[in-house]
């Protein structure tokens, strides 16, 4: 038997075995490193495997960490098409694990923190990014009102919304001012493109890292992390995963910017889009709006993981390290703002 600092060990084993029929055994607690936003563990009964994703304690930012909307989504999304872990519980009140958390069903897979998979054969990987496409495309295809998502959230007017969000969420986490942000938060106000409007679901992190792949085989077989998911425009999930990818560095977040995508047998961005649009059927496509939309977004996320870090409220041990890529990315998207 294990337990864990952040859960009471007695009070969860009791909790869920009350709620969820059928487990067996004493519970052991696993933490699941990686993660900058909400705490994650493994709850292994001798008979099943459970996931537990909780709010972080302390003083957190306005509308983040809302473990319910991920449920929500998930919730909604089963039977889809897209594939996402069975939700079986969630609990809103403290009483338990301190903070409020859902429960999920664990899923066997490979998750990799390093988007030129490491480890995988060179000729699966060009596979495993079609298949990360093609799962992207297919969340993009779901009928949000089919599934009862159509109050999720409100697709008109994205971009604008989310620039003023995420400009907010900077003063209130950013620790000295930034020319770049504020450069980039400007020109992006200014130059926002016509959007579609449709009510697609965006997962709002879809990249290599939140995505399982199968234990041997080159496809996914989960998404995960679905905190910042609302209805809104595609190509800013597209533009996510790019920006990650191949706007990274192998030491920043694990990107390939500096590799050699031939040698690795990895597909090039343009690739990886061009599979995209025709698995999606979308007219749009990718403009330097969106990847320097992306960075500006991920730039302000890591000031907030450096804020956690400085209030000792990070979920990753790495997260003062990590938040030092809020200035990287943001006079990366200045730059795309200039050439544009």
């Amino acid at each position: 038997m294990s337990s864990h600092p952040d859960l009471d060990h007695a009070t969860v084993e009791s909790f869920l075995k009350k709620r969820i029929d059928g487990l067996e055994g004493a519970l052991e607690i696993i933490p699941i490193a990686g993660g900058q936003s909400n705490p994650t563990f493994v709850l292994a009964f001798r008979n099943r495997k459970l996931v537990l994703r909780k709010r972080p304690g302390g003083d957190l930012l306005p509308s983040a960490h809302a473990v319910d909307r991920e449920y929500r989504v998930q919730k909604a999304l089963a039977g889809s098409g897209v594939p996402v872990p069975e939700v079986l519980l969630l609990h809103m009140e403290p009483d338990i694990a301190g903070t409020a958390f859902y429960v999920m069903d664990h899923v066997d897979g490979r998750v990799f923190h390093d988007c030129s998979l490491p480890g995988v054969p060179a000729g699966e990987r060009r596979a495993m990014y079609r298949s990360a496409a093609s799962t992207l495309a297919q969340l993009h295809r779901v009928d949000a009102g089919s599934v009862g998502l159509a109050d999720f959230g409100r697709p008109a007017g994205y971009f604008g919304r989310q620039i003023a969000r995420w400009h907010r969420q900077w003063e209130l986490s950013r620790e000295a001012p930034n020319a770049d942000v504020e450069r980039v938060a400007q020109w992006l106000s200014a130059n926002i493109p016509p959007e579609t409007g449709r009510a697609a679901i965006a997962h709002g992190d879809f990249r290599i890292g939140n995505l399982m792949f199968h234990p041997t085989e080159p496809h996914v077989v989960a998404v995960l992390d679905w905190e910042l998911a609302t209805l809104g425009e595609p190509l800013a999930d597209l533009a996510h995963l790019c920006a990650f990818t191949w706007h990274m560095t192998s030491a920043e977040y694990g990107g390939v910017m500096e590799m050699d995508l031939a040698a690795t047998s990895l597909p090039s961005q343009a690739e990886f889009c061009e599979t995209y649009y025709a698995l999606s059927g979308a007219a749009d496509r990718l403009k330097p709006f969106h990847l320097a939309f992306a960075l500006f977004r991920n730039a302000i996320i890591f000031a907030g993981i450096a804020a956690r870090a400085r209030s000792g409220n990070a979920a990753a041990a790495n997260a003062g390290t990590v938040g030092k890529l809020a200035g990287i990315l943001a006079s990366r998207a200045a730059k795309l703002v200039e050439a544009a």
